[in-house]
């Protein structure tokens, strides 16, 4: 997973003060005639094409972020590279749409239904007639019930990262003829879809050897439009090719080549020609953008041999009077390495105006979560003040607006914009206000401008201290000052204030005061009058002035990764902030290393406020309930907090999510949803933000691949254009890959 979250729905979804009584949620928007779930926000952008303009065959080269160590997506180490493997050459009996919703996949699923519901849920599978696996055996039963019992749970001898539904699953057999597939449930299942995509052939799932370790570096059997052909640990790529056996669509690309680039190494080797297609930061979806754009003239970006006569002029003239030549030497290498980055960056860009940047929103947001298990976020009402602070819609246009993207805050933990459970239920949190922050503050004991007590220094420290504070006022006496001259102090601190050597900043606000007017100015430096006696607390006038409560200042630990492309969360956990600022609340930002960023932090508890994300897919009452639910002691006396990070969860939570899972009428089991977001929103332990942009750089003659947004990528229909379909220079497909034959 990376550092914002983001995983295939088998990878990742394999605690609150309110009273029942207490908690109102009001009516959703849009219930009864107009649907709340909306339109998505943007579509995908694939350079769309007819199949008859593309070529036969090529190779399409696409970054991604590792090799995986198992092909099993049903494994606990598999990623997203696990699960895009597994979308083009294993079955799935159903796909995401450009909306986010579950459609059949007719390749290998004629129909699917609901047959009964009492005494017990059956559904019956009709598979296409064609449908069979690369060694020539037909899809079937078999199949379908060797991934049952790996999955259910009941053998733990299986090493699964997951069994919902499967668990559900009394029993798997044959039905009317070899093409039917009938599954009885012991308990109503509503997300039945989510169940075999994708599917394994029982070579892999048939035994627990064969699922531990058969499948993690081959897939011997396979069933998509490609195959594994091999996967090479010393080039980092797989490499797919196209399948012979496939009764579909034929692939137009010969070869799939997934290989491993780090996000900071891509635009080299996009510019390199090591690369088709590849998900990008923003800095360099600018630089592709510019790259991209009409150049006059023939200006190099820094004339090297302009540079080159300006360096030896500067050393003849160190030479000629008398400076250090070694140094001018040294500054000469300096341009010289300057010269040669320049170079290359030029060459870069040049290189750079055969791609262009897709665009769309990832079926994914970030969110702000707040660790509610201990801290001040233990109380309900400081993480309400935290979540009616933030301005979601300043937030999300300062990350999306920039981009071109449409830049409005998400408002739902469940789904996105366009999916059927879709709707705004932020209203149960109530809308930003600082006022209204600052009383739930207040009512918590938290109080603008208390004191605050010195922390206790260990001996050493104090030891220091006193030799430090000697200095100090030997060096008064000596500049004429005197003695007592405000250096002295009685052990309390005013919130604000700074560590007590301020130094007058000629702004008319005191040194780290950041304009709320709190910080004090030392006694004797200002004119009689001007502060207050010691220990008085900050003015209440200060609307802004920090809170305190029981001698605490409420300072919030902000842990944010220092990877690449940590750029963004940064901005975000800048203007958030601010934003907490405003009310009293003052944050103490953390970068921590970003292999460690979930592992050590995230997961462990250790932080009070984060920024990741979770995936949005079409069956939230399955994948996101353990995400929401409220954690419960273990046997050994642990906590198991599942996927629940923030630790905030609530009973009510939990029925819902129940409820929703065994409701199999759609527009009931939507509502149950939106209630149990509704409900997520006021416990207040995750806020979210924005919908997560996605860029991606392809090739200008690649067609039918970039930004997929929601929908499932169609693995048969990419390819690169024929050269009669290209559109003129500078259009999207004006230029050859050197994949294309």
């Amino acid at each position: 997973m990376s550092h914002d979250g983001i995983g295939p729905r088998a990878v990742l979804r394999s605690v609150a003060f309110l009273t029942a009584g207490m908690l109102t949620v009001p009516a959703l928007a849009g219930c009864g005639s107009d649907d709340p779930a909306g339109e998505p926000l943007a579509g995908a952008d694939v350079a769309g094409a007819d199949r008859s303009d593309i070529a036969d065959g090529g190779t399409l080269r696409w970054a991604v972020d590792t090799v995986p160590d198992t092909l099993n997506t049903f494994q606990a180490d598999a990623d997203t590279t696990t699960a895009r493997i597994a979308e083009a050459v294993l079955p799935s009996m159903y796909r995401s749409d450009g909306r986010g919703r579950a459609v059949r996949n007719a390749d290998y699923l004629a129909s699917a239904d609901v047959v009964d519901t009492e005494p017990k849920q059956v559904v019956v599978y009709r598979l296409a007639q064609q449908a069979v696996w690369s060694d020539g055996r037909e899809i079937g039963a078999a199949d379908f019930a060797a991934q049952w019992r790996a999955l259910s749970g009941k053998d733990t001898a299986y090493w699964t990262a997951r069994n919902a539904g499967y668990d559900r699953i009394e029993k798997v057999e044959r039905g009317k003829n070899d093409l039917e597939v009938k599954v009885t449930f012991s308990r109503p299942y509503a997300d039945w879809k989510s169940l075999f995509s994708p599917l394994y052939p029982k070579e892999v799932m048939g035994t627990p050897d064969s699922f531990n370790d058969g499948a993690r570096k081959k897939l011997k059997v396979t069933a998509g439009p490609f195959t594994v052909d091999k996967v090479d640990t010393k080039e980092d790529e797989v490499v797919l090719a196209r399948n012979p056996r496939w009764w579909g669509t034929t692939a137009k690309l010969q070869k799939i080549v997934l290989r491993a680039v780090p996000h900071d190494k891509r635009v080299s080797a996009l510019s390199d020609g090591t690369l088709d297609l590849a998900e990008i930061d923003p800095e360099a979806a600018r630089r592709i953008t510019v790259a991209a754009l009409p150049q006059e003239g023939n200006t190099p970006l820094m004339g090297p041999e302009a540079d080159r006569s300006a360096a030896d002029a500067l050393h003849s003239w160190a030479v000629a009077n008398g400076s250090d030549e070694d140094a001018a030497d040294e500054e000469i290498s300096a341009r010289e390495k300057l010269r040669k980055k320049a170079e290359k960056y030029a060459r870069q860009q040049k290189a750079l105006g055969g791609f262009e940047v897709r665009k769309s929103l990832e079926p994914a947001y970030t969110q702000l979560a707040l660790n509610g298990a201990e801290g001040p976020l233990s109380d309900e009402r400081v993480r309400r003040a935290v979540a009616r602070a933030l301005d979601r819609e300043d937030i999300a246009g300062a990350v999306l607006k920039p981009l071109g993207l449409p830049a409005e805050p998400v408002g739902s933990h469940l789904a996105l914009s366009g999916q059927a459970a879709y709707a705004d239920g932020s209203g149960a949190l109530g809308r930003p206000d600082a006022k209204e922050a600052r009383a739930l503050l207040s009512d918590a004991g938290w109080v603008p401008g208390g004191p605050v007590k010195e922390e206790k220094k260990d001996e050493d420290e104090e030891a220091a201290g006193s030799e430090a504070d000697k200095e100090g006022k030997e060096d008064t006496k000596g500049s004429g000052g005197s003695e007592d001259s405000g250096d002295g102090d009685d052990g309390t601190y005013i919130v604000g204030e700074d560590d007590g050597k301020n130094h007058g900043t000629g702004d008319g606000k005191a040194p780290h005061d950041s304009g709320t007017g709190t910080g004090q100015l030392k006694q004797g430096g200002a004119p009689a009058g001007a502060y207050a006696p010691k220990g008085t607390a900050a003015p209440a006038r200060a609307d802004t002035a920090p809170v305190a409560k029981d001698g605490k200042a409420l300072v919030l630990r902000f842990v944010l990764p220092s990877g690449p492309g940590s750029k963004t969360l940064e901005t975000v956990a800048g203007r958030i902030a601010t934003m907490l600022e405003r009310i009293g609340i003052r944050t103490d930002i953390s970068k921590v290393d970003n292999d460690s960023y979930f592992k050590d932090h995230i997961a462990s508890g250790d932080f009070d406020l984060a920024l990741y994300s979770w995936p949005a897919t079409a069956f939230p009452a399955t994948d996101a309930r353990p995400v929401y639910s409220k954690p419960v002691a273990a046997a050994d006396g642990s906590l198991n907090v599942e996927q629940n990070w923030t630790r905030v969860g609530t009973d009510q939570v939990d029925q819902l999510f129940d409820q929703a899972i065994a409701t199999l009428d759609d527009s009931e089991r939507r509502d149950l949803i939106r209630k149990a977001d509704s409900r997520i929103w006021a416990a207040a332990g995750s806020i979210p933000l924005y919908q997560r942009p996605q860029l991606v750089a392809a090739r200008e003659n690649l067609a039918n691949a970039g930004a997929f947004g929601f929908a499932t990528p169609v693995y048969e229909d990419m390819g690169f254009l024929k050269k009669s379909a290209q559109g003129p220079q500078g259009s999207p497909g004006a230029k050859n890959s050197g994949s294309e034959s």
